[in-house]
């Protein structure tokens, strides 16, 4: 079932300071049209330059997400990117009259508010999701760092937090739906250990930190007379502490609170990736640069999938390109093996071919004779093929050359084909031909569904 895309009914604002420069910033949610995404505008610098919410504009993430544009940024923008995300929406310009979004209670939930408060409303546009189709994994051993993607129906996240600390220690949290995000993550707030807040204000960071926007953990022991000297670091009044624990004495929402504010904060960071996903993410010790880095491997791929694995349309009345005739002038192949029938369309890095799969093929007679299936490798062969006309027509026309293929990569087989069957084949260039080498990455369709794919290194040889 398709959804729709959506945007909110009206605009909206929320006001605060931000959690590292301490400046009050307003930000306003505004609606906005099909396909624009998520966008902030810095209205306080003039010409009020737009900055892509996108994983590409990330040039930070020092204790929260920074993106720029230019010489122009906003930081500390996952809470909103999260908030945004669990509200099921698709399309907001996000003003801002500041450097940094607000950080308002230290979590998404007034933000989720504010949206409510908006309302949304369905467009005509068709929302696309990036599908995790296999394991797809960022790991950074030397930190004990590893985030997962792996294939789902639904996004969904586990996430595990790993702490040298008496207070925190280990914890865990999962999310089996954006569903339950509004109650079960958005509420969750940042979280600081006391010993680190010096260190911070030093690196002019959480300037606008209180105890009333972070949970504050203090996990070692300290004088009372250190407590009141940080705390007038941050023009903050004392507070008296008797025991390690959380600093504020408030109560936390869950008991594994932080942890739910480590899975927002990768729910934020991976809307950076420009699509909704359909998977799970399984995070282990995640931060803003492992979840950035994480975004950028996932956009790459989803970017490879869609230039590559949706369907070509294939009209059988269309003239083709090149017909067998044209093909058995580029390639040696003969009958029985020769396994493209036409080619329909080429351009500067791509080739579009078909093969029509019947019964009289030699192969079904002893390849399970008694429910015939073509053989993957004559799949393979006849991609390759494609490949090969490809090369041969964006040659000089001056001589006679031939393609020999040094190297097949995830070749993959999806779904049977049969007689009756049309193979559709899109191959494209990964890179410019090189010294005599061309590598393609190519597809096999049946009508809408990928029946094999791979990836081919081949030879040019002038013979």
């Amino acid at each position: 079932m398709s959804v729709k895309q959506k945007t909110i009914k009206k605009p909206v604002s929320v006001t605060g300071k931000g959690l590292h420069t301490g400046v009050e910033v307003t930000m306003t949610f505004k609606p906005a049209p099909e396909d624009h995404g998520f966008k902030f505008q810095r209205i306080d610098v003039e010409g009020k330059p737009v900055i892509h919410a996108d994983v590409s504009k990330v040039k930070g993430t020092s204790r929260g997400t920074v993106l720029q544009e230019g010489e122009v940024w906003i930081s500390t923008i996952e809470h909103t990117m999260a908030a945004l995300m669990g509200m099921d929406i698709d399309n907001v310009l996000i003003e801002v009259n500041g450097p940094e979004a607000p950080i308002l209670d230290g979590s998404s939930a007034p933000i989720v508010a504010a949206l409510k408060e908006a309302g949304l409303v369905d467009q005509e546009a068709r929302r696309d999701y990036f599908e995790i189709k296999e394991k797809i994994v960022y790991r950074n051993e030397e930190q004990g760092i590893e985030l997962i993607a792996l294939p789902d129906d639904d996004f969904a996240l586990d996430v595990m937090i790993s702490y040298d600390s008496v207070v925190l220690g280990n914890q865990f949290a999962t999310l089996d739906s954006l569903n339950d995000f509004e109650k079960h993550v958005a509420p969750c707030r940042t979280f600081v250990f006391v010993r680190e807040l010096e260190m911070l204000l030093k690196n002019n960071l959480v300037k606008g930190g209180d105890l009333d926007n972070a949970i504050v953990i203090m996990d070692q022991q300290m004088q009372q007379n250190e407590l009141d000297r940080i705390a007038d670091l941050f023009h903050h009044e004392h507070v008296q502490v008797d025991k390690i624990g959380v600093l504020n004495n408030v109560d936390l929402h869950f008991e594994n609170e932080c942890a739910r504010h480590k899975l927002l904060d990768v729910i934020g960071d991976l809307a950076l990736v420009g699509k909704r996903i359909k998977g799970r993410i399984i995070a282990r010790r995640p931060g803003h640069m492992a979840n950035t880095e994480f975004a950028r491997i996932l956009q790459k791929e989803c970017k490879r999938q869609t230039a590559l694995n949706s369907a070509p349309e294939y009209d059988p009345n269309a003239t083709p390109l090149y017909d067998i005739n044209k093909i058995k002038t580029m390639l040696p192949h003969r009958s029985p093996f020769l396994l493209v029938d036409k080619i329909m369309d080429k351009g500067d890095d791509f080739i579009i071919g078909v093969k029509n799969v019947t019964m009289d093929e030699p192969f079904f007679s002893g390849h399970f004779p008694d429910e015939p299936v073509m053989p993957g490798v004559l799949m393979v062969e006849a991609m390759a093929q494609c490949g090969g006309v490809f090369v041969i027509s964006s040659l000089p026309s001056d001589g006679d050359y031939s393609t020999y293929f040094l190297k097949l990569d995830n070749i993959k087989f999806r779904k049977k084909v049969v007689p009756g069957d049309t193979l559709i084949f899109k191959l494209k260039l990964v890179g410019p031909i090189r010294r005599g080498i061309a590598n393609m990455i190519g597809y096999a369709f049946v009508g809408d569904t990928i029946v094999c794919e791979g990836e081919f290194m081949a030879q040019i040889v002038k013979n």
